[in-house]
């Protein structure tokens, strides 16, 4: 075959470089846009700081013509007086830089020669420590939390969790205090036979007799272990050593540093949400340069190309503020019921709902909500808090997953302490009024909220009694 030219008409769709950067800025968080905005003003001649925005200016509408980006104040004659608490409040809470527990132990899990699938598990048994390392659920619970088609069962837990034990710090995966001091036993080094026989009698008393330990009955606690009176007194010693709370010294889960993108507010009866001036950068167009470049006709070709990015850059960042605004008044009210009553009142919805309400496409507002926070008098929430898939009642309506979880933690918090309730009983009550929600699904509900099973509550009843 020869050779030939040939033309086809097609159609596609091309990112621009503007584009690019709006998409970029609209999914960073309000902390990684105000470290975007540092560089941008350091790399940018034509960017300056504007530390003094006007109180009466608007925001910008068209970054070719307008340059300034200043502070949206509130609407006049609104009623609704001040905000209700300072701005420099919501700047933000330091963090600790120390690893959590969580990260530590996963950095040990990629090194460990493993397959896939067991790591897979041993990543959820790693999430579903507490703060001081203990594993408080059952194996039940977590295959609750696995798709059916994993075909995952309870069982296949244990090895999981005995290759978390097996991980630094030690005694870290224990199931009670017990198991947790006999890790940290196992682990430790038989060097010389005295340290060896201090070692067994420390796990004699360990195994059962922690009580006699800590009533100080040494007589007793001595023909428990098995040993003269010298050896008890290294094996109280070294059991003094051991940590109780081996993640304890490690940093918190969910200390992090968060600025609230949106603050909302109830003015005259009706709630509002209002862009964090916290969240806004003061940045504009230096007048001087970008005039200075326009009378000499753009001939130096790389400080045109700064001015243009620079009209780009306050154009894309318009977009973002006007598109996390529009979402945000969008979510505000379709939740009224959650910032009137709670939880028990928050409605099913999805991005899809959103999206076509505002004419965005369904993957904009899964940007917007990502790493967006917003600041209600109920507390700081990111915006997929507001987005619950939909469940079915009795009456042919719909609630949503998050008024269920609700619902259920009242019913635990009100139970017969003697009496606590199972699954299935807190299935039934749900059905009484018009919540039809499988026994699978509320032992997964449970877990997410990390409330022990009936099993756990009535042992910690009897132990309380």
């Amino acid at each position: 075959m020869s050779p030939a030219i040939a033309l086809r008409l097609r159609q596609h769709l091309t990112l621009t470089p503007q584009v690019q950067q709006a998409l970029k800025l609209l999914q960073m968080s309000a902390l990684e846009f105000a470290q975007e905005m540092e560089q941008a003003l350091t790399a940018n001649p034509f960017l300056e700081e504007n530390p003094e925005a006007p109180a009466d200016a608007t925001p910008l509408r068209d970054a070719a013509t307008v340059d300034d980006i200043v502070v949206p104040q509130e609407p006049s004659g609104s009623g609704g007086g001040t905000l209700e608490r300072d701005q420099d409040d919501w700047s933000g809470a330091a963090a600790e830089a120390q690893p959590t527990l969580a990260q530590h132990l996963r950095d040990q899990l990629m090194i460990s020669p493993m397959g896939d699938r067991d790591r897979a598990l041993a990543q959820m048994v790693i999430d579903s420590l507490d703060d001081d390392g203990y594993f408080k659920l059952s194996f039940d619970e977590l295959a609750a939390l696995v798709p059916p088609e994993e075909d995952v069962r309870a069982e296949d837990f244990g090895a999981a969790l005995r290759l978390v034990q097996s991980l630094d710090p030690a005694g870290v995966g224990a199931r009670s205090l017990e198991e947790c001091l006999c890790l940290q036993l196992e682990s430790l080094p038989d060097d010389r036979e005295v340290e060896a026989k201090v070692r067994e009698a420390a796990l004699r008393i360990v195994k059962g007799n922690l009580s006699l330990l800590a009533n100080r009955e040494w007589a007793r606690l001595q023909h428990a272990a098995g040993c003269d009176e010298k050896t008890l007194h290294a094996a109280r010693a070294l059991i003094r050593s051991l940590d109780p709370r081996p993640g304890h010294r490690f940093g918190p889960q969910e200390a992090r540093y968060v600025v609230p993108d949106v603050i909302v507010k109830k003015v005259r009866d009706r709630w509002m949400a209002i862009i964090n001036p916290a969240s806004l950068p003061r940045v504009r167009l230096n007048r001087a340069y970008a005039d200075a470049i326009q009378n000499r006709n753009a001939s130096n070709q790389s400080l045109a190309r700064h001015l243009q990015e620079a009209r780009w850059l306050l154009r894309s960042i318009e977009q973002r503020f006007a598109t996390i605004q529009r979402v945000a008044d969008a979510i505000v009210a379709r939740q009224r019921g959650f910032f009137e009553y709670g939880e028990v009142a928050m409605k099913p919805l999805t991005l899809k709902l959103i999206a076509g309400e505002l004419g965005l496409h369904e993957s904009t507002v899964c940007r917007v909500t990502n790493n967006k926070y917003m600041a209600t008098p109920r507390g700081l929430f990111e915006f997929k808090h507001f987005f619950s898939r939909r469940l079915a009642t009795e009456n042919g309506g719909a609630a949503s997953a998050t008024a269920v979880r609700a619902v259920m933690k009242e019913l635990i918090a009100a139970e017969d302490p003697r009496a606590p309730l199972s699954d299935a009983e807190l299935a039934r009550l749900l059905a009484q009024q018009g919540l039809r929600v499988a026994r699978r699904t509320i032992t997964k509900y449970r877990a997410l909220m990390r409330m022990p099973s009936v099993d756990v509550r009535r042992a910690d009843m009897r132990r309380d009694a």
